[in-house]
């Protein structure tokens, strides 16, 4: 036999069959190897992201800046009263009021951060901030001619914005002034001791934080009436 012939009759002949089964046989390694290293690096990452790194961070957020990491919160005798970066609803006579808010069915609901959706060619919007401004001229004893500060009448995007403008501010002062039988004066330096500067010195405007300013006014009318009593 020559080489010739017998290489004819040793051939290997591949058919299409056998082919099929050895391109399944490599696919669905690769699938499983795939899906071992998608399983790993997923684990992996849930691992680092939601154990490791928040762990991280929170206990670098306790160590440098803990006020700020547990919600700014403000504490009077060992009690709660607010956080100064949410702010709450005040109507009565001796105290700053905030800027509308339209978060939940009463406004400043915690749990129902908003704004109302109103367009600016919505009528429900227009009556409402010309019956703000209406209320705000009335309970501050302005002029009817006098300009009112956007923020006095109209509601943040939050519905939980913790200040006002200082105009806002300048105007209610003397009504509070007024309602506590304090002077105008010391109540409008009370107004500036609390009055935030633009964040990085050019960031927004200076602003006023509402739920800290009326508890310094409690604070100093607690104090006065005590002397008061005392003498």
């Amino acid at each position: 036999m020559n080489a010739k012939k017998w290489s004819k009759e040793t051939k290997v002949v591949v058919t299409p069959v056998t082919v099929a089964k050895e391109t399944r046989g490599r696919s669905l390694v690769t699938l499983l190897h795939e899906a071992k290293v998608s399983i790993l690096a997923t684990l992996a990452l849930a691992v680092l992201l939601c154990g490791i790194y928040p762990v991280v961070i929170w206990g670098v957020a306790q160590v440098i800046f803990p006020q700020q990491a547990n919600g700014s919160l403000i504490v009077r005798n060992g009690r709660v009263v607010g956080s100064s970066l949410i702010g709450q609803e005040f109507k009565s006579d001796p105290y700053f009021q905030p800027r509308p808010s339209a978060a939940g069915n009463e406004g400043y609901d915690a749990s129902a951060s908003g704004g109302s959706n109103l367009g600016p060619l919505s009528q429900k919007l227009i009556d409402q901030v010309r019956e703000r401004i209406h209320t705000y001229r009335s309970e501050n004893n302005l002029p009817p001619d006098m300009e009112v500060p956007a923020d006095a009448v109209t509601a943040s995007g939050s519905g939980l914005d913790p200040h006002i403008s200082t105009r806002n501010a300048e105007l209610q002062a003397a009504r509070v002034a007024r309602a506590r039988g304090m002077s105008v004066d010391l109540v409008k330096r009370w107004v500036r001791q609390y009055t935030e500067s633009p964040q990085l010195g050019f960031l927004g405007d200076p602003r006023v934080n509402v739920l800290e300013l009326n508890l310094a006014l409690e604070a100093q009318q607690g104090e006065s009436d005590a002397r008061r009593q005392s003498s």
